[in-house]
Protein backbone atom coordinates (compact mmCIF):
# COMPACT_ATOMS: atom_id res chain seq x y z
CA UNK A 1 0.00 0.00 0.00
CA UNK A 2 -0.49 1.98 -1.95
CA UNK A 3 -1.31 0.34 -5.15
CA UNK A 4 -3.76 0.18 -7.89
CA UNK A 5 -5.53 -1.49 -10.43
CA UNK A 6 -6.25 -0.26 -13.63
CA UNK A 7 -8.86 -1.65 -16.26
CA UNK A 8 -9.94 -0.39 -19.54
CA UNK A 9 -13.69 -1.38 -20.95
CA UNK A 10 -16.96 -0.84 -21.96
CA UNK A 11 -19.23 1.46 -19.96
CA UNK A 12 -22.72 2.53 -20.10
CA UNK A 13 -24.67 5.59 -18.90
CA UNK A 14 -28.71 6.10 -18.51
CA UNK A 15 -28.33 9.66 -19.40
CA UNK A 16 -27.94 10.34 -22.92
CA UNK A 17 -28.56 12.96 -25.57
CA UNK A 18 -27.68 12.54 -29.04
CA UNK A 19 -26.87 16.38 -29.56
CA UNK A 20 -24.06 15.98 -27.53
CA UNK A 21 -22.38 13.24 -29.67
CA UNK A 22 -19.95 11.17 -28.04
CA UNK A 23 -20.11 12.98 -24.79
CA UNK A 24 -23.18 11.42 -23.81
CA UNK A 25 -23.73 8.84 -25.23
CA UNK A 26 -25.56 5.21 -24.54
CA UNK A 27 -21.92 3.08 -24.56
CA UNK A 28 -18.70 4.10 -24.59
CA UNK A 29 -14.55 3.40 -23.63
CA UNK A 30 -13.62 3.72 -20.13
CA UNK A 31 -9.62 3.63 -18.41
CA UNK A 32 -10.16 3.70 -14.81
CA UNK A 33 -7.58 3.08 -11.88
CA UNK A 34 -8.34 2.32 -8.45
CA UNK A 35 -5.81 3.53 -6.44
CA UNK A 36 -5.77 2.12 -2.77
CA UNK A 37 -4.13 3.64 0.26
CA UNK A 38 -3.90 4.83 3.79
CA UNK A 39 -6.65 6.92 4.75
CA UNK A 40 -3.70 9.79 5.90
CA UNK A 41 -2.06 9.69 2.03
CA UNK A 42 -5.79 10.00 0.27
CA UNK A 43 -5.55 14.14 -0.19
CA UNK A 44 -1.41 14.22 -0.96
CA UNK A 45 -2.26 11.19 -3.43
CA UNK A 46 -5.18 13.12 -4.97
CA UNK A 47 -2.79 16.32 -5.51
CA UNK A 48 -0.20 13.24 -6.91
CA UNK A 49 -3.02 12.02 -9.28
CA UNK A 50 -4.18 15.22 -11.23
CA UNK A 51 -0.74 15.65 -12.18
CA UNK A 52 -0.01 12.92 -13.31
CA UNK A 53 -2.83 12.62 -15.79
CA UNK A 54 -1.89 16.09 -16.86
CA UNK A 55 1.67 14.88 -17.58
CA UNK A 56 0.27 12.04 -19.57
CA UNK A 57 -2.29 14.32 -21.78
CA UNK A 58 1.24 16.51 -22.52
CA UNK A 59 3.23 13.25 -23.31
CA UNK A 60 0.92 12.14 -25.73
CA UNK A 61 0.65 15.06 -27.69
CA UNK A 62 -2.60 17.30 -25.68
CA UNK A 63 -0.36 20.77 -24.18
CA UNK A 64 -1.10 21.93 -20.72
CA UNK A 65 -2.41 25.47 -22.17
CA UNK A 66 -5.20 23.81 -23.11
CA UNK A 67 -5.96 21.85 -20.20
CA UNK A 68 -8.20 23.02 -17.55
CA UNK A 69 -8.81 21.73 -14.10
CA UNK A 70 -12.11 22.18 -12.24
CA UNK A 71 -11.58 21.87 -8.39
CA UNK A 72 -15.35 20.46 -7.77
CA UNK A 73 -17.64 22.32 -5.36
CA UNK A 74 -18.40 21.14 -2.34
CA UNK A 75 -22.46 21.14 -3.63
CA UNK A 76 -21.51 19.35 -7.16
CA UNK A 77 -19.45 16.37 -5.61
CA UNK A 78 -20.57 13.09 -4.47
CA UNK A 79 -21.50 12.86 -0.48
CA UNK A 80 -18.26 10.16 -0.22
CA UNK A 81 -16.25 12.28 -1.76
CA UNK A 82 -13.26 14.53 0.09
CA UNK A 83 -12.26 16.03 -3.06
CA UNK A 84 -12.73 15.64 -6.97
CA UNK A 85 -10.67 17.35 -9.88
CA UNK A 86 -12.14 17.53 -13.72
CA UNK A 87 -9.48 17.59 -16.39
CA UNK A 88 -11.37 19.84 -19.07
CA UNK A 89 -9.65 20.07 -22.83
CA UNK A 90 -10.67 23.48 -25.06
CA UNK A 91 -12.15 21.87 -27.69
CA UNK A 92 -13.37 23.59 -30.86
CA UNK A 93 -16.64 23.80 -29.87
CA UNK A 94 -15.60 24.77 -26.10
CA UNK A 95 -14.26 23.48 -22.97
CA UNK A 96 -15.39 19.38 -22.80
CA UNK A 97 -14.24 17.09 -19.31
CA UNK A 98 -11.95 14.65 -20.34
CA UNK A 99 -11.83 12.68 -17.19
CA UNK A 100 -12.38 13.29 -13.59
CA UNK A 101 -9.77 12.48 -10.32
CA UNK A 102 -11.60 11.47 -7.15
CA UNK A 103 -10.82 10.75 -3.47
CA UNK A 104 -13.70 8.52 -3.15
CA UNK A 105 -12.52 7.86 0.79
CA UNK A 106 -12.95 3.96 1.79
CA UNK A 107 -16.97 4.22 0.56
CA UNK A 108 -16.54 2.07 -2.27
CA UNK A 109 -14.94 -1.04 -0.13
CA UNK A 110 -17.42 -0.31 2.58
CA UNK A 111 -20.20 -0.61 0.24
CA UNK A 112 -18.71 -4.18 -1.06
CA UNK A 113 -18.41 -5.47 2.43
CA UNK A 114 -21.51 -4.92 3.67
CA UNK A 115 -23.49 -6.34 0.64
CA UNK A 116 -21.22 -9.18 0.37
CA UNK A 117 -20.57 -10.02 4.70
CA UNK A 118 -16.98 -10.53 3.45
CA UNK A 119 -14.11 -8.16 5.35
CA UNK A 120 -12.18 -6.05 3.41
CA UNK A 121 -10.41 -4.31 5.75
CA UNK A 122 -6.44 -4.43 5.41
CA UNK A 123 -3.65 -5.21 7.84
CA UNK A 124 -0.74 -2.93 7.78
CA UNK A 125 2.58 -4.88 9.12
CA UNK A 126 4.41 -1.99 9.85
CA UNK A 127 1.77 -0.37 12.21
CA UNK A 128 -0.11 -3.40 13.57
CA UNK A 129 -3.25 -1.77 12.32
CA UNK A 130 -6.27 -2.70 10.25
CA UNK A 131 -8.30 -0.26 8.39
CA UNK A 132 -10.51 -0.13 5.40
CA UNK A 133 -8.19 1.40 2.05
CA UNK A 134 -9.50 4.34 0.85
CA UNK A 135 -9.70 5.07 -2.72
CA UNK A 136 -8.25 7.55 -5.67
CA UNK A 137 -10.20 6.67 -9.05
CA UNK A 138 -8.90 8.84 -11.98
CA UNK A 139 -11.49 7.95 -14.48
CA UNK A 140 -11.41 8.73 -18.25
CA UNK A 141 -13.15 8.90 -21.26
CA UNK A 142 -11.62 7.07 -24.11
CA UNK A 143 -13.38 8.11 -27.20
CA UNK A 144 -13.31 12.01 -26.00
CA UNK A 145 -9.61 11.56 -25.32
CA UNK A 146 -9.28 10.38 -29.01
CA UNK A 147 -11.20 12.91 -30.36
CA UNK A 148 -9.01 15.64 -28.43
CA UNK A 149 -6.11 14.36 -30.07
CA UNK A 150 -7.32 14.29 -33.65
CA UNK A 151 -8.86 18.29 -32.55
CA UNK A 152 -5.08 19.02 -31.47
CA UNK A 153 -3.66 17.06 -34.38
CA UNK A 154 -5.89 18.35 -37.19
CA UNK A 155 -3.98 21.26 -39.83
CA UNK A 156 -4.38 22.21 -42.80
CA UNK A 157 -1.32 24.74 -44.51
CA UNK A 158 -0.46 26.04 -47.81
CA UNK A 159 2.73 24.84 -49.13
CA UNK A 160 4.20 25.12 -52.60
CA UNK A 161 5.11 21.69 -55.01
CA UNK A 162 8.74 21.87 -56.98
CA UNK A 163 6.57 23.13 -60.06
CA UNK A 164 6.14 26.77 -57.87
CA UNK A 165 2.09 25.46 -57.66
CA UNK A 166 0.33 26.07 -54.18
CA UNK A 167 -1.74 23.86 -52.78
CA UNK A 168 -3.67 22.73 -49.40
CA UNK A 169 -1.76 20.18 -47.36
CA UNK A 170 -3.51 18.16 -44.87
CA UNK A 171 -2.14 16.93 -42.07
CA UNK A 172 -2.68 14.94 -38.79
CA UNK A 173 0.00 15.79 -36.78
CA UNK A 174 0.05 13.45 -34.15
CA UNK A 175 2.47 12.59 -31.28
CA UNK A 176 4.63 9.62 -32.93
CA UNK A 177 3.84 8.51 -29.55
CA UNK A 178 0.11 7.90 -30.35
CA UNK A 179 0.54 8.10 -34.52
CA UNK A 180 -1.47 4.79 -35.62
CA UNK A 181 1.36 4.02 -38.48
CA UNK A 182 4.89 5.41 -37.79
CA UNK A 183 6.31 5.15 -41.22
CA UNK A 184 5.18 4.71 -44.46
CA UNK A 185 7.76 2.61 -46.77
CA UNK A 186 7.85 3.90 -50.66
CA UNK A 187 9.75 2.35 -53.16
CA UNK A 188 10.59 5.03 -56.05
CA UNK A 189 9.46 2.83 -58.80
CA UNK A 190 6.83 -0.10 -58.31
CA UNK A 191 8.33 -1.48 -61.92
CA UNK A 192 11.85 -1.58 -60.57
CA UNK A 193 12.03 -4.91 -59.11
CA UNK A 194 15.64 -4.39 -57.13
CA UNK A 195 13.54 -0.73 -55.09
CA UNK A 196 10.43 -3.11 -54.66
CA UNK A 197 12.46 -5.67 -53.18
CA UNK A 198 14.70 -3.58 -50.63
CA UNK A 199 11.34 -1.73 -49.55
CA UNK A 200 10.36 -5.06 -48.52
CA UNK A 201 12.87 -5.63 -46.94
CA UNK A 202 12.93 -2.44 -44.99
CA UNK A 203 9.45 -3.21 -44.38
CA UNK A 204 10.48 -6.86 -43.03
CA UNK A 205 12.69 -4.85 -40.52
CA UNK A 206 10.62 -2.81 -38.76
CA UNK A 207 7.14 -4.73 -39.24
CA UNK A 208 8.32 -6.21 -35.66
CA UNK A 209 9.39 -3.27 -34.12
CA UNK A 210 6.27 -1.12 -35.42
CA UNK A 211 3.39 -0.54 -37.20
CA UNK A 212 4.20 0.81 -40.96
CA UNK A 213 2.81 0.57 -43.87
CA UNK A 214 4.10 -0.10 -47.10
CA UNK A 215 2.79 2.00 -50.49
CA UNK A 216 3.94 1.89 -54.12
CA UNK A 217 0.83 3.04 -56.02
CA UNK A 218 1.12 6.16 -57.65
CA UNK A 219 3.89 9.87 -57.58
CA UNK A 220 5.71 9.86 -54.26
CA UNK A 221 4.17 13.39 -53.27
CA UNK A 222 0.96 11.52 -53.91
CA UNK A 223 1.68 9.00 -51.48
CA UNK A 224 3.35 11.43 -49.04
CA UNK A 225 0.11 13.29 -48.84
CA UNK A 226 -1.72 10.55 -48.31
CA UNK A 227 0.59 9.52 -45.30
CA UNK A 228 0.26 12.90 -43.77
CA UNK A 229 -3.59 12.72 -43.99
CA UNK A 230 -3.36 9.55 -41.51
CA UNK A 231 -0.95 10.98 -39.32
CA UNK A 232 1.93 8.65 -40.24
CA UNK A 233 5.14 10.49 -38.67
CA UNK A 234 7.95 9.58 -41.09
CA UNK A 235 8.15 8.31 -44.50
CA UNK A 236 11.18 6.06 -45.97
CA UNK A 237 12.10 6.32 -49.76
CA UNK A 238 13.82 3.39 -51.26
CA UNK A 239 15.28 5.71 -54.64
CA UNK A 240 18.39 4.25 -57.04
CA UNK A 241 20.74 6.36 -54.67
CA UNK A 242 19.96 3.33 -52.12
CA UNK A 243 21.01 0.81 -54.47
CA UNK A 244 24.44 2.24 -54.41
CA UNK A 245 23.66 3.21 -58.70
CA UNK A 246 24.86 6.24 -58.79
CA UNK A 247 27.26 6.93 -55.71
CA UNK A 248 28.46 4.15 -54.04
CA UNK A 249 28.70 6.10 -50.52
CA UNK A 250 25.21 5.86 -50.53
CA UNK A 251 24.26 2.04 -50.80
CA UNK A 252 22.09 1.01 -48.54
CA UNK A 253 20.73 4.62 -47.55
CA UNK A 254 17.27 5.97 -47.13
CA UNK A 255 15.75 9.06 -47.63
CA UNK A 256 14.10 9.91 -44.20
CA UNK A 257 11.16 12.06 -44.34
CA UNK A 258 9.62 14.11 -41.46
CA UNK A 259 5.87 14.73 -41.80
CA UNK A 260 5.58 18.37 -39.90
CA UNK A 261 8.29 20.14 -41.67
CA UNK A 262 8.68 17.82 -44.96
CA UNK A 263 12.38 17.94 -44.46
CA UNK A 264 14.26 14.71 -46.22
CA UNK A 265 17.78 13.73 -44.52
CA UNK A 266 19.51 10.54 -45.65
CA UNK A 267 20.40 7.63 -43.20
CA UNK A 268 21.97 4.39 -43.23
CA UNK A 269 19.31 1.21 -43.46
CA UNK A 270 21.26 -0.07 -40.58
CA UNK A 271 20.43 2.78 -38.65
CA UNK A 272 16.85 3.03 -38.98
CA UNK A 273 15.01 0.71 -36.44
CA UNK A 274 16.75 2.60 -33.72
CA UNK A 275 16.29 6.59 -34.60
CA UNK A 276 12.38 5.48 -35.34
CA UNK A 277 11.94 3.48 -31.78
CA UNK A 278 14.02 6.76 -30.20
CA UNK A 279 11.30 9.08 -31.48
CA UNK A 280 8.60 7.38 -30.73
CA UNK A 281 9.09 6.75 -27.06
Amino acid sequence: MPFGIAQIGKAFRNEINPRNYIFRSREFEQMELEYFCRPEQGMELLEYWKEERLRFYENIGIPRAKLHVLTVPDADRAFYSKGTYDIEYEFPFGLQELEGVAYRTDYDLTQHQTASGKSLDYFDEETKARFIPHVIEPSVGVDRTVLALICEAYDEESVTDEKGKSETRIVLRFHPRVAPVKAGIFPLLKNQAPLVEKAREVQALLRPLMNVFYDETGAIGRRYRRQDEAGTPFGITIDFETLGERDPELLDTVTLRHRDSMEQERIKISELAARLQSAIR
